[in-house]
This record gives C-alpha cells, sequence and structure tokens, in this order.
C-alpha cells in the first residue's frame, strides 16, 4: 500500500467525457496517476494551457469536499478508508438540478453548482465533521500559512476546529480549471472553454460516489479509491 503524506475527500468525475477532459486540461489524471498531454483548443499552444493550470495541476480534477490533511497518530490509511467506506454506506445520491457552469470564482475558472444545494452542503458537512478523528491538528506553521490575520472570525474559527477556513458554512462546491489570472483574460478563456464543455456537463447532474485521494512526495494528489452510495 502506498503512503502518502496527505490526505484528501475529492468529489471526482466518473470516467466518461468530463473527467478526460478535466485530466486532459490540467495536464495530470489523478485516476491514473500520471501526466497526460494537454488538448489543442482554439489558438492556445499547450505551454500557455500548462501555465493557465499550474496551480491546480497538482490536485487533479476533483471538487474538494474534506481539506487535504496529515494523518493523526494512530491513525492510517486503511482505517481512514474503511470509515470513509461505513460513512458512505448511510449517505444517499445528490442530485444537482442544471449540473454544473462555468463561472469565475475568486479569480479563477471553475465549474459550480448551477443553484444551491442544501444537499451537497449537507453531504460536504457530514464528510468534514465525521471523519475528522483521522486529521492530524494544524501545526503552528501551518496556521501561519492560512494567513488567519486575513480571515473573518467565522473563518479562523473553522480554520482552528477543522483545519481549513472554507467548510461547514463557508463550503463552496467548486472543479477549479485554472490559477487566478486577471479579469480580462477570465473572460478570454470562458469564451474558449464554454463550447467544449457545454455538451459534456450532465444536467442533472448527480453525485453518487467521494474519492479518497492521497499527495505523493511530489505533491501529485492520486485517486486511492472511489466509493459509491
Amino acid at each position: 500500500m502506498t503512503a502518502f503524506g496527505r490526505y484528501a475527500i475529492y468529489y471526482t468525475a466518473p470516467p466518461g467525457p468530463l473527467a478526460q477532459f478535466g485530466a486532459d486540461w490540467l495536464g495530470w489524471d489523478l485516476r491514473a496517476g500520471r501526466e497526460v498531454a494537454h488538448p489543442q483548443l482554439c489558438d492556445l499552444p499547450s505551454d500557455q494551457i500548462a501555465a493557465l493550470t499550474e496551480t491546480p495541476r497538482r490536485y487533479g480534477f476533483h471538487a474538494t469536499l474534506k481539506p487535504p490533511f496529515r494523518l493523526a497518530p494512530g491513525s492510517d490509511q486503511a482505517a481512514l478508508l474503511a470509515d470513509l467506506a461505513a460513512h458512505c454506506r448511510g449517505l444517499s445520491p445528490v442530485t444537482l438540478a442544471g449540473g454544473l457552469q462555468l463561472a469565475t470564482l475568486d479569480g479563477f475558472l471553475a465549474l459550480i453548482p448551477a443553484q444551491p444545494s442544501e444537499a451537497l452542503q449537507s453531504l460536504a458537512a457530514g464528510l468534514v465533521r465525521d471523519l475528522d478523528h483521522h486529521r492530524a491538528p494544524l501545526t503552528e506553521a501551518e496556521i501561519a500559512r492560512r494567513r488567519p490575520e486575513r480571515l473573518t472570525d467565522a473563518q479562523r474559527a473553522r480554520l482552528l476546529q477543522w483545519g481549513y477556513p472554507w467548510v461547514i458554512e463557508g463550503f463552496r462546491f467548486h472543479m477549479t480549471l485554472t490559477g487566478r489570472l486577471p479579469q480580462a483574460e477570465t473572460r478570454a478563456l470562458h469564451a474558449i472553454l464554454q463550447p467544449q464543455l457545454a455538451p459534456i456537463l450532465p444536467d442533472p447532474m448527480v453525485l453518487d460516489a467521494v474519492s479518497l485521494c492521497g499527495e505523493d512526495d511530489r505533491g501529485r494528489f492520486h485517486e486511492i479509491e472511489r466509493i459509491a452510495f
């Protein structure tokens, strides 16, 4: 069994056109655990796509449900996977009416739900809470990297309690496609990506599985197991 430095619980698209597009666009297939060639899109050269996707590439095409964490003392990958599987047995699929849409989120392009979903918020919150005994507490250095002085009181409280500011009430489901870009660049890229994505975005979209993923010593994430519910 491969040991990883950190673990995370992601939503990953099932095998198919959307998952393939995401892997090709980012240049990293987290399911296969390998680099892949960027696609040929309009007049975008592959080196430009590589620059646009440098930040999200290491994580692969996903939506974070429980953010990356180190294992707590006494925990291990097998125990985490067993508890995740047990948790998933009590879950029901979440249907997103309207599916996903391409949008700008805090300066980067991402796929986000077309409509709010309380069921999706509840799914993510349950994973954060019920599996938190597997998460090692943050170190002082890890807390400092989050720049707590720039966070709201509620965000700082979530950082200290759950290891990340943007969980529970702060959670926003998103599948990241780029790093942060100037506004004009996001508009131009949106126009290029929208016609590529429109035919492969399911509507409605059904989330019926989550993935345990691990970070290797290069900082790249790999899908360990996708668990259906």
